[in-house]
């Protein structure tokens, strides 16, 4: 079957409103100032919290 009338743009573009794609929340890492994801370690330094720095190990390029 057909529709009986013309769904408008707007109505349309208000239900599909919740389908939206939300930012990535980025934050600043303290030690290096670079751009990680909050509570989780740097990617750069391996820094968490005080106590706790991760040693990262470097990728050996062929």
């Amino acid at each position: 079957m057909l529709p009986k009338q013309k769904k408008s743009k707007m109505r349309t573009r208000t239900r599909r409103s919740h389908q939206r794609l939300t930012p990535v929340n980025y934050s600043v890492c303290p030690k290096c100032d670079h751009a990680k994801l909050p509570h989780a370690a740097c990617d750069n330094c391996g820094y968490l919290n005080p106590d706790i720095t991760l040693k990262l190990g470097k990728e050996e390029s062929s």
